[in-house]
């Protein structure tokens, strides 16, 4: 190993939350320090391709300055590599893994896999949390099944919803009712999610699901408040502060989450000490639950008569300047800098809790 750790961070990828990776990267990069660990970004294209990316501030002020242009139009072609090689090249060049990848083919258990193969730590859940807590079906099961309030939800295959449309929307005015609901079950980010007030909003909302996945879930609408528990650890993880998302659109979707001044952030969130010491509970007991290492943000829905249902689980949560995730932690009185390193330490402990043998 050489003398300062090779962190590999692992960006960008091909899911539809590419430019939040990005964006998540840029901040996480900016806090690595450079007299600690010798940083070496990997970015994912949308077509799947591999690239180093040696000047990161370059890069990023040249895409700035130019919107048509990706990342692969930015790097010189000699540090462009195909993904199949991605293995071979964290194996033999990376100390450790930190994932920036937002989505599919990286929040999935997808780099998760590839990183155990290669027999090298990384930051964050492992292949079956990582999974787990992707697929927003699997999820609230589990969650159920540890007496974890959720949401009551249909899960709807984008093939019956195609073949017998009449039959789902009867179900959903009789069972689910309005407003409600309707998303991808594998995305992140707010990404093909709508809410739904009337029937007639129904079968739109159905159809931008089903353009981002195969399964659909469809979820009754908790009138009430958004709020978010920041979990850092392993095997004794500890919750942040709660906080609150206020924005003036239909609900936390993406143009919310991912533009600046788009949603006021109020941290630590105003709520009875009762309610947020609930909050943070049921936050640890879902994080180990899916059995989650390193971090993990856990958004709850508070209903106006005070009732607490965990939303979802996101094992890579959005790292940008202005996300939840870091702010929280920030309030709970760790900075950015000190809280990524704590990430690396997290990763470390588990790699050599995991290779142990007696």
């Amino acid at each position: 190993m050489a003398d300062k750790l090779r962190v590999g961070v692992i960006f960008g990828g091909r899911s539809a939350e590419h430019d939040i990776s990005v964006m998540s990267a840029k901040n996480i990069l900016s806090l690595l320090s450079q007299a600690k660990y010798k940083v070496v970004p990997i970015g994912i294209t949308r077509e799947g391709n591999c690239l180093l990316v040696e000047d990161v501030a370059r890069a990023i002020k040249k895409l700035e300055r130019d919107r048509k242009l990706s990342f692969q139009d930015v790097i010189p072609p000699e540090n462009i590599f195909p993904s199949e090689k991605i293995f071979s090249f964290i194996k033999q060049d990376i100390d450790l893994v930190f994932p920036v990848l937002h989505g599919r083919n990286g929040e999935d258990g997808t780099l998760q896999g590839v990183c155990e193969l290669a027999d090298v730590p990384y930051v964050g859940s492992g292949v079956m949390a990582s999974a787990l807590a992707m697929d927003k079906a699997a999820t609230k099961k589990i969650l159920s099944a540890h007496h974890i309030p959720v949401v009551k939800a249909q899960v709807v295959a984008r093939r019956r919803w195609e073949d017998s449309p009449e039959e789902v929307i009867k179900y959903v005015s009789d069972e689910i009712k309005y407003p409600c609901f309707v998303k991808p079950v594998n995305t992140g980010s707010s990404i093909g999610i709508s809410k739904v007030q009337h029937q007639e909003e129904l079968k739109e909302a159905l159809a931008a699901a089903a353009l981002h996945d195969r399964q659909l879930l469809i979820e009754t609408a908790v009138e009430g408040r958004e709020i978010e528990v920041a979990v850092l650890g392993n095997e004794t993880p500890q919750a942040s502060v709660p906080g609150e998302i206020v924005t003036s659109r239909p609900f936390y979707d993406y143009e919310a989450k991912y533009t600046d001044g788009c949603a006021q952030l109020s941290i630590p969130a105003d709520l009875p000490a009762r309610t947020t010491e609930k909050m943070q509970k049921f936050a640890l007991q879902a994080f180990k639950a899916l059995d989650c290492a390193g971090m993990a943000r856990v958004d709850f829905f508070l209903s106006r008569s005070g009732k607490i249902y965990v939303n979802e689980i996101n094992t890579i949560p959005g790292f940008t300047s202005f996300s939840m995730y870091p702010q929280l932690w920030e309030k709970t009185g760790i900075d950015g800098e000190s809280l990524v390193d704590k990430l690396i330490e997290l990763a470390m402990e588990r790699y050599r809790e995991k290779t142990y043998v007696k």
